[in-house]
């Protein structure tokens, strides 16, 4: 495929944004259009760089995994989760249900970020105690 550009800001902004992250541009152009891909099928899901990379995230909220951590699993009906999750943390219905619609599509990328998180938690914690510890010798 080749694609061109009609405006010659987009191309030197594309070839700047490049360089600053040390990246082809083909790579870059790849992850936009398939973010903007993703953004059109869900209008609440915009991207954000982080520690773990790029992450889906709801538009003026929380990261889809935290959402998505929050919603599945635990003693609670699977048909009262979304209510349970709203009235909890206080998230609004609406962001709630975009994150489970795109979790329904990109489920694999949402449980690795889960997992992800969850591991640095835990070895954050793990360093926090071995501090601790070594603090009341």
């Amino acid at each position: 495929m080749s694609v061109r550009f009609r405006r010659d800001d987009v191309v030197r902004g594309v070839k700047h944004e490049a360089e600053v992250q040390r990246r082809s541009t083909s790579a870059l152009i790849e992850e936009l259009v398939d973010e903007g891909l993703r953004s059109r099928r869900h209008p609440l899901i915009a991207f954000r760089n982080g520690a773990t990379g790029r992450r889906a995230v709801l538009v003026g909220g929380a990261d889809v995994w935290e959402v998505i951590g929050g919603v599945v699993g635990g003693d609670v009906a699977a048909d009262q989760r979304v209510d349970r999750a709203v009235d909890v943390f206080g998230w609004p219905r609406t962001h709630v249900e975009a994150a489970v619609a795109y979790y329904a599509e990109f489920t694999d990328e949402i449980d690795a970020e889960i997992e992800v998180n969850r591991s640095a938690a835990a070895d954050a914690e793990q360093a926090w105690r071995r501090g601790r510890d070594l603090l009341a010798r």
